[in-house]
């Protein structure tokens, strides 16, 4: 199945504690059917003094987040969207927004 999301689109929450903030997708979980959007679901974690990080201490992340929870943001309106496929004439598969109809990559 073709993803509909990918590292480095553009999202908006849907649902949840985070609900309305918009971020860029840093990484995707196909298996979990999580992703990482920048500056939503902060959690904090206690770190251990290290090599490569000698102070430690508590350090904020971002959490992974349900990809239902989260909707495409259309590249036209930058409102919420859906995302659809479109075969071109060249054969190539793009995403499309289906409020808009615009190529979102491609």
């Amino acid at each position: 199945m073709a993803a509909k999301i990918k590292k480095g689109d553009h999202v908006v929450v849907i649902a949840g504690k985070d609900k309305g903030s918009k971020g860029e997708v840093l990484k995707v979980f196909p298996k979990e059917s999580r992703l990482l959007v920048k500056g939503v679901r902060l959690v904090k974690r206690h770190v251990k003094p290290s090599q490569g990080d000698p102070d430690g201490g508590i350090k904020t992340f971002e959490g992974p987040i349900h990809i239902s929870n989260v909707s495409q943001l259309d590249p036209k309106s930058g409102e919420p969207t859906r995302v659809g496929f479109k075969s071109l004439k060249d054969g190539k598969k793009v995403r499309v927004a289906i409020k808009s109809g615009e190529i979102i990559d491609g």
